[in-house]
């Protein structure tokens, strides 16, 4: 019999709301699809937090990676996360990591029962990346606002002349370089949002490797239009 664990999730931490329906839902899924539920995890927390300001949500998805579990089961996406960009990042990890979730509103699992990725999983990350991009547009929009503002009124940014070295880019993104040693590598855009970081620290990275611009652009079809 194959495996599962549940993650429920309310954003309200007090009585008027409960997770006990989104169990109960997943575990008479779970029963009908002959899946033996071997940890149930219940979160009262907001979903617009990041992974790691998630500690029941994180610990669940190492628990049920760590223990080989076939799926996770979800009532729905936004059990996932609120934000279009950690929603994106959480999907590509389990997608790298070959972790199996099941969306059961969506009806949709990342991989199918034969262990492939799910016909529509690129039209989904497709869709969340636009959605994530959609995002980071107003806020960098926001924030350029507010920083044009703080210029006028007298004030100074950044420090100058200061530049990480390759031993502190090492020791701050040790899993950028992780997935750019692998032979088949992934975009620097999708390594960027797995590891939580901007595509030029994903190329500093690369050219810390030694990757020649031929290696870089084969990584990612997007590098030679950004350096015209």
């Amino acid at each position: 019999m194959k495996t599962a664990t549940i993650y429920a999730r309310v954003s309200s931490t007090g009585d008027r709301q409960d997770t006990a329906r989104q169990v109960e839902d997943l575990t008479a899924y779970a029963q009908r699809n002959e899946l033996e539920v071997v940890k149930v995890f219940t979160e009262k927390l907001s979903g617009l937090k990041k992974r790691s300001e998630r500690p029941v949500f994180d610990e669940c998805m190492k628990f049920t990676k760590i223990n080989h579990i076939d799926v996770l089961l979800l009532s729905e996406l936004s059990r996932m996360g609120r934000n279009a960009d950690d929603v994106l990042k959480n999907v590509l990890w389990c997608k790298e990591t070959k972790q199996n979730v099941y969306f059961q509103k969506e009806q949709l699992s990342i991989f199918t029962e034969e262990g492939k990725e799910h016909p529509f999983l690129n039209i989904f990350i497709a869709v969340l990346s636009t959605m994530a991009q959609m995002e980071a547009e107003n806020i960098k929009y926001r924030l350029n606002s507010g920083r044009e503002k703080y210029i006028r009124d007298g004030g100074k940014l950044g420090r100058e002349g200061y530049r990480k070295s390759p031993d502190e880019y090492r020791r701050d993104y040790p899993d950028v370089f992780k997935l750019l040693r692998k032979k088949d590598r992934l975009s620097y855009d999708n390594i960027a949002k797995i590891c939580d970081c901007s595509k030029r620290t994903v190329i500093t990275c690369a050219e810390i490797l030694g990757l020649t611009k031929s290696q870089q652009s084969a990584a990612d079809p997007t590098n030679e239009k950004t350096e015209e």
